[in-house]
C-alpha cells in the first residue's frame, strides 16, 4: 500500500522508519499542496492527525466536515489520499475561472458509487469527473480496462463504455443503474470470453506468433510460424473459440500443397473437446517450433527487397516457389522490382520475372494501390 501511495505521490513521503507519518505534497491541477498525516501506533485512519498549510484550509473552508469523515471512514491511507484530491479537485473547478463543472448531486452520486464499488477499482479519472477507467480481472486473472464515459445526467442517461474485447461491449443500463452493476455487467462479459483467451495464450505460449507482433485482447487472429517462410493464419470466433477456425497457409507452394492436403483431408478428425493448438498439430500432422525448441531468428520473414516486415499494413506474403530459395516479399516490392526489369512482362495483371535471389521465374499480381 505505501509503495502505491508514494508511486502516485511521490512528493510525499513516510518520515520514520514505522511508516507512521508522511509529509510532503500532493498535486491537484498542477498545483502542489502541502499536508502531513500522523498514524496511531495501530496505523488505523480512525485516530490519525491531518495537518495542512493555509492554502489548503482556504480552499477546504465549508468541507472540514467532509475531510474529518473520510478520515474516519476511509479503508486505508491510499484512499484516503484519493478522495482528499477529489475533493480538492472539486474545489479548485469551483472557484472563479474554473472549469465548468456539473450540479452537486452529480459528484455526490459519483462518489457513492465508486465507495460502494471501491476506489481500488479505480485506475483514472480525468479532471472533468467524466471518463473513468475501471480495472477488472477474469477468472484467469489476466487484467482487464473498462473504460466509462459518464453522461452529464448521470445516471438518468446511459455512459459509454468501451475495452479491449474481440466482441461488442453489451451493457444495460437503467435510470436506476450504477457503476456497481455495470462492473458486474463487464466481468460477466469477461467471464463469457475466458475459454477464448485461454486458447490465444496457449497458443502464444507454446509457438512462435509471427503476427500480430504485439497481440491485444481483442485480436482474434494469429499467425504461426511452422518453418523458415511457412506459416498458418487462424481466425478464432469468439463465441466458438474450439471450433475448426478458418486456416490460412502461406508460404511456398511445394510446402503448402501438402499441409494443405493434409487439412482437408483431417478436418473430420477436429475434436471440439480438445485444445486448437492440440487439433492443428493432429489435422496438420506437424510439430509447431517453441520458443524452446527454435529463435524466432530461424524464421526468415523479412522482405528479401525493403529488409523490413510491415510495410505500413502490408506482410511480406509473396514468395519464391523454388525449394532452394522460398524467400518472401511484398506484394509491392516484387511488382516494383519486376516490373524495372527490362526482362520481365506484363499479361493483364499479373507480372512474370525472375526472383531477386535466385533468379528463378516468379509472378505476382499487379499491387491492389496500382491502377
Amino acid at each position: 500500500m505505501e509503495d502505491f501511495l508514494v508511486e502516485d505521490n511521490p512528493l510525499l513521503l513516510p518520515v520514520n522508519k514505522h511508516k507512521s507519518a508522511y509529509d510532503g505534497f500532493i498535486s491537484v491541477q498542477g498545483r502542489d499542496f502541502r499536508i502531513r498525516i500522523v498514524l496511531p501506533p495501530d496505523q488505523q485512519l480512525k485516530q490519525a492527525k491531518f495537518y495542512c498549510s493555509w492554502q489548503f484550509k482556504h480552499l477546504l473552508r465549508g468541507y472540514e466536515h467532509v475531510v474529518k469523515q473520510r478520515l474516519q471512514q476511509s479503508a486505508d491511507l491510499v484512499t484516503f489520499i484519493l478522495e482528499l484530491k477529489t475533493v480538492l479537485e472539486l474545489r479548485l473547478r469551483s472557484l472563479p475561472g474554473g472549469c465548468s463543472i456539473q450540479p452537486p448531486q452529480y459528484y455526490s452520486q459519483l462518489i457513492s458509487e465508486m465507495e460502494t464499488l471501491g476506489w481500488d477499482r479505480l485506475i483514472f479519472i480525468d479532471t472533468d469527473f467524466r471518463t473513468l477507467k475501471l480495472k477488472a480481472e477474469d477468472s484467469s486473472a489476466r487484467q482487464h480496462v473498462l473504460t466509462v464515459k459518464l453522461a452529464s445526467k448521470h445516471p438518468a442517461e446511459a455512459p459509454e463504455c468501451s475495452s479491449d474485447l474481440p466482441t461488442s461491449l453489451a451493457i444495460t443500463w437503467t435510470p436506476q443503474s450504477t457503476l456497481v452493476q455495470l462492473h458486474s455487467q463487464f466481468l460477466q462479459v469477461l467471464d463469457s470470453l475466458t475459454e477464448f483467451w485461454d486458447i490465444l495464450d496457449e497458443i502464444d505460449n507454446k509457438t512462435w506468433i509471427l503476427e500480430p507482433e504485439k497481440p491485444s485482447r481483442a485480436d482474434t487472429m494469429r499467425r504461426i510460424a511452422i518453418g523458415n517462410n511457412v506459416s498458418i493464419k487462424v481466425e478464432l470466433d469468439p463465441r466458438h473459440p474450439k471450433m475448426l477456425p478458418d486456416c490460412c497457409l502461406l508460404g511456398p507452394e511445394h510446402v503448402v500443397t501438402p499441409l494443405r492436403a493434409k487439412l482437408n483431408a483431417n478436418m473430420h478428425l477436429w475434436n471440439p473437446d480438445s485444445s486448437v493448438l492440440l487439433n492443428l498439430r493432429d489435422v496438420l500432422e506437424i510439430e509447431f517450433p517453441s520458443s524452446a525448441t527454435h529463435e524466432k531468428s530461424s524464421f526468415n520473414i523479412e522482405c528479401g527487397i525493403c529488409y523490413s516486415y510491415h510495410l505500413e499494413a502490408a506482410i511480406p506474403d509473396q514468395v519464391c516457389n523454388d525449394p532452394c530459395c522460398g524467400q518472401p516479399f511484398h506484394q509491392a516490392c516484387l511488382y516494383e522490382w519486376l516490373r524495372a526489369l527490362p526482362s520481365s512482362r506484363q499479361s493483364f495483371s499479373i507480372v512474370f520475372g525472375e526472383c531477386p535471389y535466385c533468379s528463378k521465374p516468379i509472378t505476382v499480381k499487379m499491387a491492389a494501390t496500382k491502377s
